[in-house]
């Protein structure tokens, strides 16, 4: 795709001090909040138990509500699934089977007595306290490993200082994002760490483009030093990057707004991770690379010994 040049250049860089402290706060904030409360774990990884009623007529949430808290599950999550009709309920404990099964018969009951229509009992599922490790383990482990392979990607691909400077700005988003998780005590499951390696994969795709148009007039323009030559390929990049980043958030809004309660943390996580990521290629990446020293030696072709440059 073939990216339009206005003929101005913005000095994004020019703002970078201003850009690190605000990247600081954020993140600061966003640790702050992980230490001092912690994430909101869904019975994923905590374990519990998760109920799928159905009713005949759309169900009122607050009288089901009301009706768990009077059967002593007050602090059960309830939401709608799929349409008005059906109710997912999501309660701590009973990670084993028969603990289970004594609860779901439990509140099945209490619904059926506080309903006014008929109530249908359609799944229940245990997830025990050990498998609820196993995936937090293995759902740390997987962005560990996601990261350290975008490292050897980009490293191979661009330079090392290309290669530091996209995982500084992962890390960046993940923790932002996250951090907000924690800092506003919204249900982090699952889905939500979907939507995290999503946003990894995102901001990736959004700074390469920004990294490869940054090589590429490296190579190609004579004068102008490393941040002249760096604000010039953002200018270039920031039309194509604005477009994308809109278009995807505006997907994420309609998810968010109209796909129900059920997908409001996965909407959620990645409207934050793409609003992020966008800011992050611009600022964070390439401020990165800025202060680690490239020039464009480090970007120039490698000549093959033996080759003879016979053009005119």
């Amino acid at each position: 795709m073939r990216i339009i040049n206005t003929g101005k250049t913005i000095d994004f860089l020019g703002r970078r001090k201003l850009a690190m402290t605000f990247s600081a706060v954020l993140i600061l904030i966003a640790i702050g909040s992980l230490v001092a409360r912690g994430l909101d774990l869904g019975i994923d990884f905590t374990g519990g138990t998760l109920i799928e009623v159905g009713y005949s007529e759309p169900a009122d949430l607050d009288s089901v509500r009301a009706a768990l808290e009077g059967a002593g599950y007050g602090d059960s999550s309830v939401q709608q699934f799929g349409t008005p009709k059906d109710i997912l309920i999501r309660m701590a404990g009973g990670g084993e089977a028969g603990e289970g099964a004594r609860l779901s018969n439990e509140v099945f009951a209490a619904l059926s007595k506080a309903a006014s229509s008929e109530v249908e009992l359609r799944r229940v599922e245990f997830v025990g306290p050990q498998v609820g490790d196993e995936l937090t383990e293995d759902g740390a482990l997987a962005v560990l490993v996601a990261l350290i392979a975008i490292l050897m990607y980009v490293a191979m691909r661009f330079e090392w200082r290309f290669a530091v400077g996209s995982v500084i700005a992962l890390v960046h988003d993940v923790l932002i994002t996250v951090g907000l998780f924690g800092l506003l005590q919204i249900e982090f499951d699952l889905p939500v760490l979907a939507a995290v390696l999503a946003v990894i994969g995102y901001s990736l795709n959004d700074t390469i483009v920004v990294f490869d148009r940054i090589r590429e007039n490296f190579r190609k323009m004579r004068k102008g030093s490393p941040m002249q030559i760096i604000n010039q390929s953002l200018t270039e990049t920031l039309s194509r990057t604005l477009v994308t980043s809109l278009t995807t958030m505006l997907v994420l809004m309609a998810l968010f707004f109209l796909g129900g309660e059920i997908i409001h943390g996965f909407a959620f996580a990645l409207l934050v991770g793409v609003l992020i990521g966008t800011y992050s290629s611009i600022y964070v990446a390439s401020t990165a690379i800025l202060m680690l020293g490239v020039s464009k030696a480090d970007l120039m072709p490698v000549k093959k010994e033996g080759v003879v440059d016979d053009r005119p």
